[in-house]
């Protein structure tokens, strides 16, 4: 798990070249009058200013803080989801294990239970700009997967006009190995940037285990504290997975020090890897007005006992 370690606190305190076309002859050879020059030159000139234009239209913008937050223990952000209202309630995804009441149990799933907990909000400089409060924990659990889902006291449109900043979307889609990523940690203010190197059939950890879970790249060297910061796809700037775990002893399976498992029940233990569990599946667990609804269509989230 990725809570803050005191280690980590000391530890902190203490490019592409183009090608130039050649010229041709005939029609397209260089002009020899003063006015086919300055033609030219113009021509030239609207060229390379569309060219640019274009390129600005097609990189994507650099991701930042906006919209994340930090909590007492750990890191988020505020979401919605693809469909989510502007006078809806706004939503803080985290993780399950940062809950302020503790690690749930492996098979506790939490549902609708009061929290008046707060979320510093960040914008896109990592400035505070204000206190975020809870009326509730709409969900939350460590079971296939580890997440915490706050519903907020304020509407993603009240944010908006209050603060100027916008909420982060899921992603509905399941993302694809190779994607560019960044995890931003609104508890650390800052951000990991790696890739998507696969995924994992389960990934066990103590009591507990996730499924295909997001493995990133060695890039990413995500300490205590980044746990439930977002993991925002760079092309898009959508959330597709929310920081959990990584393994920091090279230890099998233990707090700490997950252990990958595939389908044939081979284990394998990377040292120095960290993980994310993927977001996409929340988002047909969400219905009209931000609330969860576990038994609407293609909600897979683990539901409550007895339910």
């Amino acid at each position: 798990m990725k809570k803050p370690l005191v280690g980590a606190l000391t530890a902190l305190l203490l490019t592409g070249v183009g090608a130039t076309p050649a010229l041709a002859g005939g029609l397209d050879a260089e002009p020899t009058t003063t006015a086919g020059k300055a033609q030219a030159a113009q021509t030239a000139q609207a060229a390379k200013t569309a060219t640019a234009k274009q390129a600005q239209k097609k990189r994507p913008k650099a991701v930042n803080f906006a919209g994340t937050v930090a909590l007492s223990n750990c890191s988020g952000s505020v979401v919605r989801m693809p469909d989510s209202e502007p006078n809806d309630p706004a939503l803080v995804l985290s993780n399950g294990h940062c809950l302020e009441s503790g690690m749930p149990g492996a098979g506790d799933v939490i549902v609708d239970q009061p929290s008046s907990r707060s979320f510093d909000l960040l914008d896109a400089s990592a400035n505070e700009v204000a206190t975020l409060k809870a009326s509730k924990i709409a969900y939350a659990t460590m079971t296939d997967t580890d997440v915490s889902l706050y519903e907020l006291t304020s509407t993603y449109a009240q944010i908006e006009s209050s603060y100027g900043i916008k909420a982060l979307e899921l992603n509905a889609a399941h993302p694809t190995q190779g994607t560019a990523i960044t995890v931003v940690s609104g508890y650390w203010k800052k951000t990991y940037s790696c890739s998507v190197d696969g995924f994992v059939y389960r990934l066990k950890e103590g009591d507990w285990t996730f499924k295909d879970s997001v493995r990133y790249t060695d890039a990413c060297k995500t300490i205590g504290g980044t746990s439930g910061s977002p993991v925002v796809d760079d092309a898009t700037g959508k959330v597709v997975a929310v920081n959990n775990t990584g393994n920091e002893d090279g230890q099998e399976c233990t707090l700490n020090n997950p252990c990958e498992v595939d389908e044939n029940g081979k284990v394998t233990v990377r040292q120095g890897i960290n993980y994310a569990q993927q977001t996409y599946g929340i988002v047909p667990c969400v219905g009209v007005g931000n609330k969860i609804d576990l038994s609407a269509p293609g909600c897979e989230l683990p539901k409550p006992a007895g339910q």
